[in-house]
């Protein structure tokens, strides 16, 4: 976990993570942008296509549910079977609950942070190995198993509910070609389980 702050009783702190976020999607953002550019793709057909926008709207708030219930499954079946891939018994974002103002800036984080960058950079790297790096279901396999990767920090548990995730918002992404239902579900599901989150603390 080099690199990753944590405070002394071992959360994350907020400021960093904050900020390193912030700084993230910037530069991830613009970097996908610019990549684009010169290699001569629209942006609008990466991530838009040609799918209604209503249409994707309604798939994007359809999903939240059902992706919520399959991620609860999920856990309960993993912990079954391998409970010692529960390894992290407190969340380390439990840090950025503790107060109204660190729930607001944290809300926005999973929305823009969460939601809007990780599936534009899903997008665009779908897209790339599409064009040249071995096809959809390769880059779909690795995108997702990076994806799970990444949430590590949160228990291994975590990290396999989170690549299935990223393997069903790559899936839509790719069988769509747009990021409106994949990056309004990723958000309202991040939303969510940041409302679980709060409850469950505020109850504790």
């Amino acid at each position: 976990m080099a690199g990753i702050q944590l405070t002394p009783d071992g959360t994350l702190s907020a400021q960093f993570i904050f900020a390193v976020s912030a700084i993230d999607t910037v530069l991830l953002l613009g970097l996908i942008f610019l990549f684009l550019r010169l290699s001569h793709d629209r942006a609008r057909d990466v991530f838009l296509g040609s799918q209604p926008i209503g249409t994707e709207v309604r798939l994007g708030i359809v999903l939240v549910p059902i992706l919520f219930m399959a991620v609860v499954l999920l856990q309960l079946v993993v912990r079954l079977i391998a409970p010692a891939l529960h390894n992290v018994d407190i969340n380390p974002f439990i840090a950025l609950l503790a107060s109204p103002w660190l729930l607001a800036g944290f809300i926005l984080l999973v929305l823009i942070a969460g939601g809007l960058r990780e599936e534009l950079q899903r997008a665009f790297l779908l897209h790339r190995f599409e064009q040249r790096l071995g096809g959809g279901r390769v880059g779909l396999a690795v995108t997702s198993l990076a994806f799970g990767l990444g949430h590590t920090l949160q228990g291994w548990d975590a990290a396999i509910v989170t690549a299935m995730l990223g393997a069903c918002w790559g899936a839509i992404y790719l069988a769509r070609r747009s990021v409106v239902s994949t990056v309004l579900s990723h958000a309202l599901f991040n939303v969510a389980q940041v409302a679980v989150g709060y409850a469950a603390l505020t109850r504790a």
